[in-house]
């Protein structure tokens, strides 16, 4: 009984493990797992995947190429179209079998032309001697090491979940493609090893091959890139790659600083970028922004905001003192507590800088040295001294009794009339005067020449910066737009910008609190910041507030249009290191070698800068890339536009739309 109870087990068990049934308990490959029950090969134009839901592909490959290749207009519509595959195989050439196709390919071309200029084909003659060059040219770049060629296959496979769906995105592929000159090919009888070609295999099985220099080799490659975006931020455009907005927000916490550079062209877009990120920005979420307009371009914009817009020019009243001082904002660090301090040492050393540029002048005089800094440095502190004004807070005021402060019958204090230009000169000259040493009189005697410029008193045509301060920089406000445009460009506009920056630092930045829950989202932007940097006070003052910004909450952006200007100028190469966020638009040929080593561009990107269209570029946010394309809107267009005729365009349609809603009420 025993024996037969085994046998009947035995039995069980052989006929749960016979292979059949097995296939059902063991673990599947990944193979297994991914791979569609079957594949249908048996049409010559198109594949039939069989699965649990049934989709066609068809193969191709690119067939032809136009003669210059560009980005992004090669192969992004290919790789951004939907449901596609697409491989790139590609081989290096050797440097011998280069020069001797290159080579064959010159003597081709020459007896091309020589038949065309005997045939008297002038044009052919023409377009033939082109094409020699540029291969001549070719040939000796790789001949320098400076090129190299490759071969590249480009093979690509379309799904789709129906025939019909499958030859209508062909088609529509096709008709994309065309636009940017490049064939493509389906793999007509081929179409099993061209799929195969797709798959992960690093195996071609088509050997439809193009040749590609260095740099048209970058075409090829889409860009590596993330989605550019802060759940904070503004829309401030479109992902040009995947047509997802672009929300930015410079003051993220995941940022290590808040401040951003643009560089483009004239006539690039940089004035209506900025335009509208402020204005976004101050309307969708608080931040507050103060330009230096060096070209009169954001008084609408100030406008338009509810915002202040004042002129400084000789003919205007407006008054800046450089020698206006105020308390700061600090963090306690045993309490952890924001209190008031005031600072006069840095004060002395912001107004030294600022009168140091004076004295140089346009010419930026070799006759100042540190010789005249320190006579400059300490009249300043005398000025201060002069006014009872030292590191306690209460010595701004009239009234530096703080018991009174807060009686019955004491409203407020009243702020101590500060130093002012024509003060300190008065004290240059008197002790010009007093002093015997021959070294200090030269140096006396010149600050007394050089700087009746800037003296009211003498009519002096710099004059502006001579007297109280006629207005104060009000917190709360959107936007401050302080415009220098009507100032002579070569000097006085860029020593307005270092006097203006000195002074926001001191009446706009310094009153944020250093903690950030406390302190509001300001912008500070510097528009053609080239205009500083032949000056080192300048330039020393702007990487010193680029490097302090983040503490006060503050973002500096700074605008200019070469960025060559800023790589051949270490000292000014602060402000690209302390600037998470940079926005290159279109730029000149001449700037891409200097971008490209720098933020280590592609060659695909590098190309792109050379050909984009207004509003397009390379926005680059921390380690994050993409490339971004800035539409504002019709209504925005109204105050962003920097084009005249434009302008005058949108006036006269806004004109007309105003005159018909009159005659609508009236009727």
């Amino acid at each position: 009984m025993a024996k037969k109870q085994r046998e009947e087990q035995q039995k069980q068990l052989n006929d749960y493990t016979k292979p059949d049934d097995f296939k059902i308990l063991k673990k599947k490959t990944i193979k297994e797992l991914i791979a569609p029950s079957g594949i249908d090969a048996t049409n010559i134009d198109h594949l039939e995947i069989i699965s649990n839901v049934t989709r066609y592909a068809r193969s191709f490959f690119v067939s032809s190429l136009p003669r210059m290749c560009t980005f992004p207009e090669l192969f992004r519509d290919m790789y951004l179209f939907g449901d596609i595959n697409t491989s790139i195989y590609i081989t290096p050439i050797e440097e011998s079998r280069s020069q001797n196709e290159l080579n064959r390919v010159i003597n081709e071309i020459e007896t091309e032309r020589i038949v065309a200029a005997d045939r008297g084909n002038i044009n052919r003659e023409s377009t033939l001697g082109q094409k020699r060059f540029e291969a001549e040219q070719l040939r000796d770049e790789i001949a320098a090491g400076y090129n190299k060629l490759y071969e590249a296959s480009v093979v690509a496979t379309l799904f789709a979940y129906s025939l019909a769906d499958l030859d209508r995105y062909t088609k529509l592929l096709s008709t994309e493609m065309s636009k940017s000159l490049v064939g493509i090919k389906s793999a007509w009888g081929m179409q099993e090893e061209a799929f195969k070609s797709n798959l992960p295999f690093m195996e071609n099985k088509i050997k439809k091959t193009h040749t590609f220099d260095r740099r048209s080799m970058g075409t090829v490659f889409p860009f590596t890139t993330s989605e550019v975006g802060h759940p904070t931020g503004v829309p401030l455009g479109i992902n040009k790659q995947t047509g997802v907005p672009i929300l930015f927000d410079n003051f993220h916490n995941s940022l290590t600083n808040y401040n951003m550079v643009i560089f483009a062209k004239s006539g690039a877009g940089k004035s209506v970028t900025m335009k509208t990120l402020i204005s976004r920005s101050a309307v969708l979420m608080g931040i507050q922004s103060l330009a230096l307009d060096a070209e009169g371009e954001y008084s609408i914009v100030a406008e338009s905001l509810g915002g202040i817009n004042v002129v400084i020019s000789p003919n205007s009243k407006t008054v800046i003192n450089i020698f206006d001082i105020e308390t700061e904002v600090i963090k306690d660090e045993i309490t952890g507590r924001d209190r008031l301090v005031l600072n006069v040492e840095n004060k002395v050393e912001d107004v030294t800088q600022a009168l140091l540029t004076m004295a140089r002048g346009s010419t930026r005089s070799e006759e100042v040295n540190e010789l005249t800094k320190q006579i400059i440095a300490e009249s300043v502190a005398e000025e201060y001294e002069s006014r009872g004004i030292t590191d306690d807070i209460n010595s701004l005021y009239e009234d530096n009794d703080p018991t009174r402060r807060f009686s019955r019958n004491y409203i407020g204090r009243v702020k101590k009339e500060m130093p002012t230009i024509g003060s300190w000169f008065k004290r240059i000259l008197r002790k010009g005067q007093e002093n015997e040493n021959p070294d200090y009189r030269f140096h006396y005697s010149y600050l007394s020449k050089v700087m009746k410029q800037y003296v009211r008193e003498y009519n002096g045509q710099m004059a502006y910066f001579d007297g109280q301060s006629t207005f104060e920089l009000l917190d709360g406000t959107p936007f401050i737009n302080l415009d220098i445009s009507q100032l002579e460009e070569r000097f006085a506009r860029p020593l307005a910008q270092q006097i203006l920056l000195s002074w926001i630092w001191e009446k706009y930045v310094k009153k944020n609190s250093e903690d950030k829950e406390k302190a509001a989202k300001k912008r500070v932007l510097i528009d053609e910041a080239w205009m500083l940097l032949p000056y080192p006070e300048a330039v020393d003052f702007l990487n010193t507030m680029a490097r302090r910004a983040r503490k006060r909450n503050v973002s500096l952006a700074v605008m200019s249009q070469k960025f060559q200007d800023f790589y051949e100028k270490p000292e000014a190469q602060a402000v690209l290191t302390s600037s998470d966020t940079k926005l290159f638009l279109a730029q000149d040929k001449s700037e891409i070698p200097y971008i490209k080593e720098v933020f280590k561009l592609s060659e695909g990107e590098a190309a792109f800068l050379t050909t984009c269209n207004r509003g397009e570029g390379l926005l680059k946010v921390g380690s994050d890339t993409a490339i971004i394309s800035i539409r504002p809107t019709k209504k925005e267009f109204e105050f962003v536009e920097t084009n005249v005729n434009k302008i005058k365009l949108i006036q006269e349609q806004k004109q007309k739309e105003q005159e018909r809603s009159k005659k609508n009420v009236q009727s």
